[in-house]
């Protein structure tokens, strides 16, 4: 893959918690410069990204974000809120103690709920692999594909680790038909990327391979 094709899967992601809008718009220029997925930010940054970018772009935002804890109204609030504010794609994080505690109808059930609320828009299910068994996460694969979500996600990328290239081919096992998968968290490099697209990852969460882009376009002299 050449890497203006990996670009264009790339959610170009700022979520840290001292992002400014100053920062947030930087990385909205680069996402249009190189023609990535779209750009993930914060809630609190869309209505005022989509004003700046137009359509551009597309921008994402997360949901219950980052530990997933919210109730489900909470979410289903958020998930309107953000959509009227001009999100594009929604990133939810499901309660993953409701998944340990072997609640996967409860599960379900936020998920459908949240799918409801963002309607044709693509919504992408964060179950943060790093905290659950391979049981737990077979059984998220059924659950996110009963549910009518779009996408499975790895991770936040604020937990105890980010996507590994297990978890992609774990999920292309059992995921089933019409469900994508976005690898996040933890994804630095080019060739990184290109073996998670090639085990069949249909977005990255990142903010490094752009990084990796500026840095070559200024030591080229392109910039």
């Amino acid at each position: 893959m050449t890497k203006n094709e990996i670009l264009a899967k790339v959610d170009h992601t700022l979520l840290a918690q001292g992002a400014t809008f100053a920062e947030i718009k930087t990385i909205c220029d680069d996402a249009i410069k190189y023609g990535c997925a779209s750009v993930c930010i914060a809630p609190g940054f869309i209505k005022e990204a989509k004003e700046y970018v137009k359509d551009q772009v597309k921008l994402c935002t997360v949901i219950g974000f980052p530990n997933g804890y919210n109730t489900t109204a909470v979410k289903v609030f958020e998930t309107k809120d953000a959509i009227a504010n001009g999100a594009d794609e929604i990133d939810m994080v499901i309660n993953i103690g409701d998944v340990k505690a072997g609640k996967f109808d409860q599960v379900e059930e936020e998920i459908r709920a949240i799918k409801a609320a963002c309607g044709e828009r693509i919504l992408k299910v964060i179950i943060e692999t790093c905290l659950l068994t391979e049981e737990e996460k077979i059984k998220m694969c059924e659950v996110v594909t009963n549910a009518g979500a779009d996408y499975i996600k790895t991770s936040t990328g604020f937990s105890t680790a980010g996507a590994t290239f297990a978890d992609i081919e774990l999920f292309a096992k059992h995921i089933g038909e019409g469900v994508k998968m976005k690898a996040a968290g933890g994804i630095s490099s080019f060739d990184d990327a290109e073996r998670f697209c090639g085990l069949g990852a249909e977005r990255l969460g990142t903010s490094r391979l752009v990084k990796i882009m500026n840095q070559e376009n200024v030591s080229e002299g392109t910039y």
